[in-house]
């Protein structure tokens, strides 16, 4: 579905066109996208379970209108090209199965993302208008440093090759923030009291894989206590860390970034993790193929396992074994009761 043509100058113009979409076309859908995907998967074969049309497919074509006063009669229309959107598609399509799916999830990340953002979202996302979700993505989470935008041939062009911790897990505001306090034993120390904030969990592959659960050791590890020398220049003390907790209590759920893994290493993904005393479960993942840079993501709709690719012609489709030649980028987990 196309959006309707307006002027955009800023964000909150975005958010306007947006909500006067809504409120023109919300009785044309009776049934959510989730719910569409979910009978697709009940109602098919087991041989064929993919979806019937594409779902945010790559790239996208959003028109808008030069300006306000525009000096001829005729208004004057600008079309926005993506490209290389797969650094956020494989994300948005797993948190809108997580918001769908999770009675309760859309209240709780609305107090990071705003409640009108969680709105549009979910709207966009039912109205198969997957273009203007990827700008509401853009022009309200993202920095213009995250990105690169230029004309080509009369056209506004955003490009969003890179990393996709980047483009989607650092704007999540403070839905991930872990703080961890340490103290010198040295009196002198010239930082004896520090605080170490971090905003993403990050899980570099062993070089050595454990007897163990190795991802939840890593988690575990990032979260304790530990005694290490303090690094500061001249000190020869002791640092000793406290347990590391979430600045705004556990969050309904967290991304993993696995720092790539080879995929010969998924069979060590747990399916269950335990963080902070609350138990997680495994909702989904994002995936990295090196040799054509581009991000695809898997996740799971009651019990079975979809493949999402944005550039296939059909792209979500049933998952029988795991995808070979892959790098893990990112796990995600969900909260449980």
């Amino acid at each position: 579905m196309e959006c309707r043509f307006c002027v955009l100058n800023d964000t909150e113009d975005l958010q306007t066109c947006v909500s006067n979409s809504a409120n023109n076309l919300h009785f044309e859908r009776s049934k959510t996208l989730f719910e569409e995907i979910r009978a697709s998967i009940n109602n098919n074969d087991e041989e064929d379970r993919s979806f019937w049309r594409p779902v945010l497919p790559w790239g996208g074509v959003f028109t808008i209108k030069a300006g306000r006063k525009a000096i001829s009669c005729t208004p004057l229309y600008v079309q926005i090209s993506l490209k290389n959107t797969c650094t956020i598609d494989g994300f948005l399509m797993i948190l809108y199965v997580i918001l769908r799916d999770n009675q309760g999830f859309p209240k709780e990340l609305a107090v990071f993302l705003g409640k009108q953002f969680v709105e549009y979202f979910l709207y966009l996302m039912d109205s198969c208008d997957y273009t203007t979700v990827k700008m509401l993505w853009i022009w309200d989470r993202m920095s213009k440093r995250q990105y690169r935008s230029g004309i080509n041939q009369a056209a506004l062009e955003i490009d969003l090759f890179g990393n996709e911790h980047e483009n989607f897990t650092e704007n999540l505001e403070n839905l991930m923030s872990t703080i961890q306090e340490s103290l010198c034993t040295n009196w002198n120390c010239p930082a004896r009291v520090q605080q170490s904030v971090k905003t993403t969990i990050n899980i570099s592959p062993p070089h050595e894989l454990p007897h163990r659960d190795p991802i939840q050791s890593a988690v575990d590890k990032f979260f304790c206590p530990k005694l290490l020398l303090c690094t500061e220049l001249g000190c020869d003390g002791l640092r000793e860390f406290s347990q590391r907790v979430f600045c705004h209590g556990p969050p309904p759920f967290v991304i993993l970034n696995m720092q790539q893994w080879k995929s010969e290493e998924l069979s060590y993904v747990p399916y269950h993790l335990a963080l902070c005393q609350h138990k997680y479960l495994l909702e989904g993942a994002t995936l990295f193929n090196k040799d054509e840079h581009h991000y695809s993501a898997v996740f799971q709709i009651d019990g079975c396992w979809m493949h999402y690719d944005g550039l296939r012609s059909d792209n979500l489709i049933l998952l029988h074994k795991p995808p070979e030649l892959l790098l893990l980028s990112s796990l995600v987990y969900i909260r449980t009761k």
